[in-house]
């Protein structure tokens, strides 16, 4: 499926066919138009400015110029665990929302990019919940956070009201984390999102945050995960989804090949299968992810 320009919407909600499903979406592609940049195409789809940059290399993501045809990653493997409340896979940079069934209706998964934290602010793994939403936000920087900003020489008010300064857009969701220190919330610098740039808070796209903040509500579960590498069985064949690893302060680092191909011996287990590995390990080593099939079940020759 081809759209022309940024002007196309993307929609970000999708529907499974059955609860056992664990592959959503389909990688599309773009035309671009004179206007366009890589930063105002990511937000349109739905993608982080990095994870559109990183599949469609040698575009200069600030004038790639009218008639180029982009690739648009818009398939995702779920992530591991449970399919409820809202899951965020730090290497992928990406948010999952499973909305409560209604009795006899489908189930639906949301997914929206978001930037993660960066540096020494980490933010932190694990099982958590919403526990506060506020609109409108008044942001108070810590103390730490201004003194960093005073010894760049841009020293910070000890609070910023709601508007366009303020770095919490207009919308936030406090997390049982941190002392409740830890926000999903928007922005007032959107070409940062997907990026490891916040102070261990998880951002989002002002327009996502405000699509996602009426249907959470409070006491909704949060898991935070550190998955990389992601897989899945469908019709025989195994598909691998490869991001780069973050360390535990959110940053990205170039992978180890060996130890992202032990994962996905792990991943694999005692399935008999037939891995094409040379490919598996540049799709490994490229980490861009984009789903590949590295395999293909074989058959079980002790099979009646």
């Amino acid at each position: 499926m081809t759209f022309a320009g940024a002007e196309s919407a993307h929609a970000t909600l999708y529907t499974l066919k059955s609860p056992t499903d664990v592959v959503v979406g389909q990688d599309k592609s773009v035309v671009t138009v004179y206007e366009d940049t890589l930063y105002d195409l990511a937000r349109k789809f739905s993608l982080g400015s990095e994870e559109l940059i990183r599949v469609n290399p040698g575009i200069d993501p600030w004038l790639p110029g009218a008639g180029k045809t982009l690739v648009v990653p818009d398939s995702h493997i779920l992530p591991p665990g449970p399919h409820e409340g809202i899951v965020v896979n730090l290497p992928e940079h990406r948010l999952y929302y499973y909305p409560k069934p209604k009795r006899g209706g489908p189930i639906e998964v949301i997914t929206y990019p978001v930037s993660i934290g960066k540096m020494d602010w980490r933010t932190p793994l694990g099982l958590t919940h919403v526990i506060g939403k506020q609109k409108n936000p008044v942001w108070y920087p810590p103390e730490s956070v201004r003194k960093e900003h005073a010894e760049a020489g841009d020293p910070l008010p000890p609070s910023v009201p709601s508007g366009p300064d303020n770095p919490l857009g207009l919308f936030a969701m406090r997390l049982a984390a941190g002392n409740g220190t830890y926000l999903i919330h928007g922005t007032n610098n959107p070409i940062a999102v997907g990026l490891a740039v916040t102070h261990g808070c998880i951002r989002m796209y002002p327009d996502d945050v405000a699509a996602l903040f009426p249907l959470i509500p409070v006491g909704t579960p949060v898991r935070l995960i550190n998955e990389p590498i992601k897989v899945a069985w469908v019709d025989g064949e195994l598909l691998l989804e490869a991001h780069p690893p973050v360390d535990a302060q959110g940053q990205s680092f170039e992978p180890n090949i060996d130890q992202f191909a032990e994962r996905l011996r792990t991943a694999v287990g005692e399935t008999t299968v037939a891995i094409h590995w040379d490919y598996a390990r540049e799709v490994l080593e490229k980490a861009d992810g984009v789903l590949a099939t590295v395999a293909l079940e074989a058959d079980d020759p002790n099979a009646p």
